[in-house]
């Protein structure tokens, strides 16, 4: 497939796949980037519920910065990777700090926020601030493999990126990236998304039996109120995980100990 044709392809795609969702509706960066921490490792469909949960209980990001992590950990809860709540704890009130309360325009500062990467930064000033930033996530590698590297394997993001840049909609990237990420959705759903092509692929751990999946449980726990050390070890006398998962949570400042009682932090 040429460059036109692909452009051609993905004004179609805008218009045949689109999917409204709460965080397209206002492009609202602070919107966008709760939408985008959600969604790393996460099907949009466990998303939207909490999504719009969150944002009711935290609206704007003076609400979240001035909200306890314990509360902010509570109305996580249910998502995994928790520390993803943590950053965006953090980045509000870095937000409110270093700028004002206003949400920063330029790709470096918000680069700069907690739990941001480039994936993210990009998305913000695509989704918010409608710029045609190149950017690159598993959607959008989903469908520039399908259409440009059929029968390759080890795809550098550095080969993706260089199509992109040709064939992104400067106009209307914020609609374009709509369009990949609605595609890219429907490729996986038919059993094309040939994500184990990318040289940067990673296949996630499975929960069951990980360390994780105990710190999910400790934290689920603390969301209705702190609990006695002893006791948990007790629930826990025979799972080595344990430990682990305590270290773990103690050192991304998710959980604190008072005495006997552990608790989330607040």
């Amino acid at each position: 497939m040429n460059i036109a044709e692909f452009k051609s392809l993905m004004r179609q795609k805008e218009a045949e796949l689109y999917r409204d969702m709460p965080w397209r509706q206002q492009t609202d960066p602070y919107y966008v980037l709760v939408s985008e921490l959600m969604l790393q490792q996460t099907q949009v469909s466990r998303v939207i519920p909490k999504f719009n949960a969150f944002i009711e209980a935290f609206p704007t990001v003076e609400h979240l910065s001035k909200a306890s992590l314990g509360d902010v950990l509570r109305l996580w809860s249910g998502l995994g990777y928790n520390r993803r709540a943590k950053f965006l704890h953090e980045a509000a009130k870095k937000i409110m700090g270093k700028h004002d309360g206003t949400f920063p325009h330029s790709y470096n500062d918000i680069l700069a926020l907690p739990g941001v990467g480039q994936s993210t930064a990009g998305a913000i000033m695509a989704y918010a601030f409608n710029q045609p930033i190149v950017f690159i996530e598993t959607n959008v590698r989903t469908v520039y493999f399908y259409h440009f590297f059929d029968g390759n394997e080890k795809i550098s993001d550095k080969e993706i990126q260089d199509i992109l840049e040709q064939t992104i909609d400067k106009e209307h990237p914020r609609e374009f990236y709509w369009a990949l990420m609605d595609y890219g959705t429907w490729l996986k759903k038919h059993g094309q998304g040939r994500l184990s092509k990318s040289k940067h692929y990673k296949k996630q751990a499975p929960l069951k039996g990980s360390v994780r999946e105990v710190r999910g449980q400790i934290l689920k726990l603390l969301g209705d109120g702190p609990v006695d050390i002893q006791q948990l070890e007790s629930r826990y006398a025979d799972d080595e995980r344990l430990e682990a998962a305590l270290s773990g949570l103690t050192k991304d400042g998710l959980v604190e100990t008072a005495g006997a009682m552990l608790h989330l932090t607040k």
